[in-house]
C-alpha cells in the first residue's frame, strides 16, 4: 500500500488473474499458443487469415498513422502485463478484422451509404458528469434510438451475425460482450460499480471511435501519454466520418428507421467537438456540468481500476495530473468551439440540476428540443430510474480526490475559467 491509500498493481490482482498470467506465460513459451503480438505486419497477416479478407481494401491512412504511435506506445509506456499484452492485441486484431468486415460490406452493399440520418442528439460532458443517465433516458422515447452496448463495442457485424440474423438466433455480439463484462467483474468488480450496464444496456459509442484507434477507451485502459497527446494534436475529422458510417451499418443491419435521431454520448467528444460538429453540423448538443473536484476524482478512480488489471505501472499520483490534464483540455477545447456553433444547437444541464430534479431537466432538455414529452415515454423514464436505483451501486463507488496526488484547491484553480457557470439556465 502506498501513501495514496491504493493497492499496488500486483496486489490487487486476483488468484484467478495470476493464474491465467502464469498460464499464459507457459503457453507462449511452449508453442502451445502463438503470442501475444505487437507488430502491424504479423496482426495484419492474422487478420486477414481469419477473416478470409485483404487489408488492402482498408482505408489505412489515418488508421495507419493511429498506430504508428499506439504501438510504441504500448511497448514503451504501459509496462503492459502478460493479460494487459493479450488485452491490448486481441483489441487492435478485432479493430483490423471489423474494419475489413466493413469495406467487404460496404462494397457488396452501396446502398448503405446512401442513407440520410436525422441530427443526433448529442450528450456531451466529461467523464463522471451524469452523461450515461441523460443518455438512457432519452433513449427510452421511442422515437429516438441508441446504440447497445453490444453494437457500441461490436459496431460491424460479422459473418456470424448475419448467420444468425437469418436463422431468427440472437447475435452472437450480445454473447460476446457479455463473458467480456463478466470477465472484467471477476477481476475488478469496482468498474462496474463505476459505470453500471450489460450488453443489452444503451451505452456510448467508444467502440466506434476505436474503429479509427482514436482515444478515449485506448488511454482510459493504459498508460500512453504519448498517444494521447498525438490524439489531442491530430485532426480527428476521419474518426467521425467513420462513426457516421458505421452509424448508417448499425441503422442497416438493426431495421432502424433513419428519421429517428441517434441519441450518442461519449467524454471525447468534448476534446474533439470541432470534427464532430463538422461531421454532424445540425446535432443538438446537450452540455453536462458538474463540480470539477468530483469529475477529476471520478476519472482517475474510474481510469486506475482499468489500468490496474492490464499494467504493472499504475501510478495514482500520475493518473491524477493525467486526468487532470485531460478534464482541462477537453473543457478548453469545449469552451472555444462552442463560440463558433450556433446557439440553438446548444442546451446546458448541471449534475445537481439532474439529481435534484430529473423530470424537470428532462423537460427542459424536450422544450430545447422542440419534441414532445408523451406521458408513455414519461413512464418509461421513471421505470429506468427505479430499476438503476435498484441494480446499480453507484454509490458504493468509493474514492477521495487526495488519493491521487491532488488537492481541490489545485482543480478548481486549473479549471475555474472553463466552468461556465453563467451560461447554465436557472
Amino acid at each position: 500500500m502506498d501513501n495514496s491509500g491504493l493497492p499496488p498493481a500486483t496486489h490487487f490482482r486476483p488468484l484467478h488473474l495470476k493464474f491465467l498470467m502464469r498460464s499464459l506465460r507457459s503457453a507462449w513459451a511452449t508453442g502451445i499458443l502463438p503470442p501475444a503480438d505487437l507488430c502491424p505486419d504479423r496482426l495484419r497477416t492474422l487478420a486477414e487469415k481469419e477473416t478470409g479478407l485483404s487489408s488492402d481494401s482498408i482505408d489505412r491512412d489515418f488508421f495507419e498513422s493511429q498506430l504508428a504511435v499506439l504501438l510504441p506506445a504500448l511497448k514503451e509506456e504501459a509496462a503492459l502485463t502478460d493479460f494487459g499484452r493479450l488485452v491490448a492485441h486481441g483489441s487492435i486484431l478485432k479493430v483490423m478484422k471489423e474494419r475489413m468486415w466493413f469495406e467487404a460490406l460496404l462494397g457488396e452493399h452501396p446502398e448503405i451509404d446512401r442513407i440520410t440520418l436525422a441530427p443526433p442528439i448529442i450528450v456531451a460532458g466529461s467523464m463522471r458528469s451524469g452523461t450515461t443517465r441523460l443518455q438512457r433516458l432519452l433513449a427510452c422515447d421511442p422515437a429516438f434510438t441508441a446504440l447497445r452496448l453490444y453494437e457500441a463495442q461490436c459496431p460491424v457485424p460479422g459473418p456470424k451475425s448475419f448467420a444468425a440474423r437469418a436463422a431468427g438466433k440472437p447475435d452472437p455480439r450480445i454473447a460476446q460482450v457479455g463473458r467480456m463484462l463478466r470477465f472484467i467483474s471477476s477481476i475488478n468488480p469496482a468498474i462496474q460499480l463505476a459505470h453500471p450496464t450489460g450488453p443489452l444496456e444503451v451505452d456510448e459509442e467508444l467502440g466506434l471511435n476505436e474503429q479509427s484507434l482514436s482515444g478515449a477507451m485506448i488511454e482510459a485502459q493504459r498508460r500512453v501519454p504519448s498517444f494521447a497527446r498525438h490524439c489531442e494534436q491530430v485532426d480527428q475529422t476521419p474518426v467521425y466520418r467513420r462513426m457516421e458510417r458505421l452509424l448508417k451499418l448499425r441503422t442497416w443491419f438493426a431495421g432502424v428507421d433513419p428519421a429517428k435521431p441517434h441519441v450518442l454520448k461519449t467524454p471525447q467528444h468534448l476534446q474533439d467537438l470541432a470534427a464532430l460538429h463538422q461531421t454532424f453540423p445540425e446535432a443538438k448538443l446537450l452540455f453536462l456540468h458538474r463540480d470539477p473536484v468530483q469529475l477529476v476524482a471520478s476519472g482517475a478512480s474510474l481510469a486506475w481500476n482499468q489500468m490496474v488489471i492490464q499494467s504493472d505501472l499504475v501510478d495514482p499520483a500520475w493518473i491524477g495530473q493525467e486526468w487532470l490534464h485531460k478534464t482541462e483540455y477537453r473543457l478548453r477545447v469545449t469552451a472555444a468551439v462552442r463560440e463558433r456553433i450556433p446557439a440553438e444547437y446548444q442546451l446546458d444541464l448541471t449534475f445537481e440540476e439532474m439529481n435534484a430534479d430529473w423530470r424537470g431537466a428532462i423537460a427542459r432538455v424536450y422544450r430545447f428540443l422542440d419534441h414532445e414529452l408523451t406521458p408513455e415515454t414519461l413512464k418509461a423514464m421513471e421505470a429506468y430510474v427505479a430499476r438503476a436505483a435498484s441494480e446499480h451501486g453507484y454509490d458504493r463507488h468509493r474514492y477521495r480526490l487526495e488519493q491521487f496526488g491532488l488537492q481541490a484547491e489545485e482543480v478548481r484553480e486549473r479549471l475555474a475559467p472553463y466552468v461556465p457557470e453563467s451560461r447554465i439556465a436557472a
